[in-house]
Formats: structure tokens, sequence, C-alpha cells
């Protein structure tokens, strides 16, 4: 990928809280910004065809057609609905109601920040690296990325895994008036005591230049979940991307596995000769590829998961958190990866 897209990330570094080098592994990445890829993918489909504020609430299947439902009363008819919405898809719910996302037991802290907010000296070390610290049963890591709209210009992204049981979930989505939303909360909802408590266990764990990412700005957290559509098409309605796997983070498969989703789909309908036929087609290719991106991501996190449910009969493998380990196989290239790579589209 080219530089014009992203922003270059040298080595994968792992220090301790002192900031001495445990584990260095070589390793270019160009680190891009979701706007880079939308954007111009939005740019190129026909303004006309592209719907905003249109929530999807029910859809039916008539004569071959499908009814899509929207909440401003709205309705649409086509031979095909593609669910491609997410962790919380409405499509997946009313194909398979019983399919609900499994909480992985922890968060992941996160943060944006932008570079002229950190000191000179932290800056000068941190240079253009990816940063590693894996306290026990957690962990931090911090890059660079783009700066939307400003060539050349970068920011800091940061995440903190951190191992959170279920009612320590509640009590972070809970705000200072004693209201609970749900799985998350908007970051500025979230008490100034919990925010607080984040950035002192940054300062206490952290060495100094790494610490100064992880306490400019508001954090805000995303909870971890896993999630395994039992198919992936039904009838005329098939799933794509997030709204029929969702693999942790770990894997860095998101962007990757929705289009490579989008591409079989596309392909397949191309290739069959009739809409049953090719959902068929995708549904047995994709859906090999999403159980097992869940299953590695599952597996590179189940050290921090065992760290919230150490009663589960853990094996030795799943709770190894050596950096030589992590530092390789987390969010490494698909085509590193021998159980996805292999997989046709």
């Amino acid at each position: 990928m080219s530089e014009d897209l992203g922003a270059a990330v040298g080595d994968r570094i792992c220090v301790d809280r002192a900031g001495n080098v445990i584990h260095r592994a070589p390793w270019a990445h160009v680190m891009s910004h979701w706007a880079n890829v939308y954007r111009p993918l939005k740019d190129r489909f026909p303004k006309d065809r592209y719907h905003f504020g249109k929530g999807l609430v029910s859809f039916v299947e008539e004569q071959n057609r499908i009814i899509a439902n929207f909440e401003d009363g709205s309705i649409a008819t086509g031979d095909l609905l593609v669910g491609a919405d997410g962790l919380r898809s409405t499509v997946r719910s009313q194909l398979f109601p019983e399919c609900e996302p499994k909480y992985g037991g922890y968060v992941a802290w996160r943060g944006l920040v932008e570079e002229q907010l950190i000191s000179p000296q932290a800056r000068a070390k941190l240079a253009n690296n990816y940063w590693f610290v894996l306290p026990p049963g957690e962990m931090a890591l911090c890059y660079q990325v783009p700066r939307l709209g400003l060539p050349g210009r970068k920011d800091w992204n940061w995440v903190w895994y951190d191992p959170t049981t279920e009612a320590e979930l509640a009590d972070l989505c809970t705000d200072a008036m004693g209201r609970n939303h749900g799985i998350g909360i908007p970051p500025p909802l979230i008490r100034p005591e919990i925010t607080e408590r984040i950035k002192a266990k940054a300062r206490e764990m952290l060495p100094d230049h790494i610490a100064q990412v992880f306490t400019t700005g508001q954090p805000f957290f995303q909870s971890i979940f896993d999630v395994e559509a039992p198919k992936m098409a039904l009838g005329r309605v098939c799933l794509l991307g997030d709204a029929a796997y969702v693999a942790r983070p770990h894997v860095g498969m998101g962007v990757t596995k929705g289009a490579l989703d989008a591409v079989c789909l596309a392909r397949s309908l191309e290739m069959e000769d009739s809409i049953e036929k090719a959902l068929g087609r995708y549904d047995e290719l994709r859906s090999v590829f999403g159980r097992r991106a869940v299953a590695r991501a599952r597996y590179l996190g189940a050290y921090i998961e065992a760290a919230s449910y150490p009663e589960r009969p853990w094996r030795p493998e799943q709770l190894d958190q050596s950096p030589q380990r992590l530092l390789r196989e987390v969010a490494t290239s698909l085509s590193d990866i021998d159980e996805l790579a292999s997989l046709p589209v």
C-alpha cells in the first residue's frame, strides 16, 4: 500500500514499564484511515442510489421479491437484500433471532491523539514505530495513523485491552445520573472517575513516552464481542461483513473480511444462473472464512479473557502472552495466516 493512502509505520517494539525493549520485530506497515477507503468507494457509487438516514425496521420475502420497511415509513423492493449492518444487525436479528453477540470478557479502551499534543521528547522516542506493552493479562499498543483531511499530518491511535467482567462492564456503561447505556456509552457520558482511573493506570504501568499518548484527550471504550451467524444466506437475504461474523480486533480482519465477502458475493452472482444458487455458493465459501477468523481472534485474545474468568478450562497455548508470539500473530497480513489465505473467494 502506498503511503499516499496512510502513514508508514516502522518496527513492532514491545517494552516493559521502564521502557526497556523486550522484543523487536521488523514490520513495515502503512496504516490507513477508514475514510481513505470509504470516500473513494462512495464517490464511485451513483449519488441517487445512496440514501442517508434510512434505518431498516423489517423485511419480508414474497414471490421471489424482498420488501424492506424503513423507519421513515418508506418501502423498497428488490430481488436481493444484503445485510451489511454490523454487530447489531437488524437483518441478522430477523433471520436468526437466537444469534446474539457473545461478550468476550474485556473492553478495548481507545483514543486518538494529535501528534503535536505530545511532547517533542516523547515524539522523538516514539518515532514512527508500533509500540506494545504487555502487563499480565492485558495488552496496550499505539501507532501512527494519517490525520483525516490533512496530508502529511499524523495522529497517534492507542488501544488498551482491559479485562472486564459483566458486572464491571455494567458499571462502565452507567453515567453520572445512574442511567445504564447497555454495552456502550457515549464518550462524554463516561464518568470522570472512570476516565481518570484508566489514565492513572497508564501512568502507573506504561513507560513515560507511551503513557503520554494514553493520557491525552478523552478516551472511550469498545466492548469486545464475538458473533457467529448460523448461515450467511437464507432465501433471498444474505449477510455481509460484521453482520455475519464479528472477530475480535486482534486478527485485524474487519475491513478485509467485509471486502472479500463483497467480492465473493459479486462473483457468485455472476457465475450462477439464479440468486439462490449464487447465495448457496457465497454461504458455503464465506462461512468457512468467518468461522476461522472468529476462532483465530478468540485464540489471540484468550489470555485477556482468562484474566476475567480464570475458573474456565484454559489450555497453556491460550495463555501464552509472550511478545514473540503476539508481535508476530496480532493483526498480521492475510497472506501469512494459512487457515485463511488458502480459502477461495
